[in-house]
């Protein structure tokens, strides 16, 4: 994190409150910084491909626009752990995939554009893998602003 410009800290501290909701965006944002719109871009985009950002981009609520979301988990045996997940994250609708030490130890969440298909991706992901998914919607939803400084 050392090799950060101030500016770039500026910048991903800025973007965790939001992005304005206009016809030039990256330009309005920009002026704050006392750059051009698109120098502002050409530093996203950098941020992106050296991996400080993971992800730029709006934030959808699937469940109100028809889709569904859950968080998956699988309890998969160690020496299967590679195979699976290159089989798991095949799936677009896969995000988030990671190995937690507990006896579930594959982690994912599934976002998908209906409920219907929610049920087909999970029924696809057991037969390839041969491992059960346990399916875990939200039953209730909380918002925590969580803003990381750097």
């Amino acid at each position: 994190m050392d090799n950060i410009s101030a500016l770039d800290k500026k910048i991903i501290n800025r973007l965790q409150y939001g992005f304005p909701i206009s016809d030039y965006p990256y330009r309005e944002t920009a002026k704050q910084f006392g750059i051009s719109e698109q120098a502002l871009i050409v530093r996203i985009k950098n941020l992106l491909k050296t991996g400080l950002l993971t992800r730029f981009g709006p934030l959808f609520n699937a469940e109100n626009l028809g889709g569904a979301l859950s968080l998956c988990a699988m309890k998969i045996a160690d020496n299967d752990f590679e195979r699976v997940t290159a089989q798991v994250n095949v799936f677009p609708q896969v995000a988030h995939n990671y190995q937690r030490e507990h006896a579930l130890n594959m982690w994912f969440v599934l976002a998908t554009e209906s409920l219907k298909e929610k049920q087909t991706v999970l029924d696809e992901i057991k037969k390839i893998t041969g491992y059960d998914v346990y399916d875990m919607p939200k039953e209730k939803e909380y918002f925590v602003g969580l803003f990381l400084t750097i």
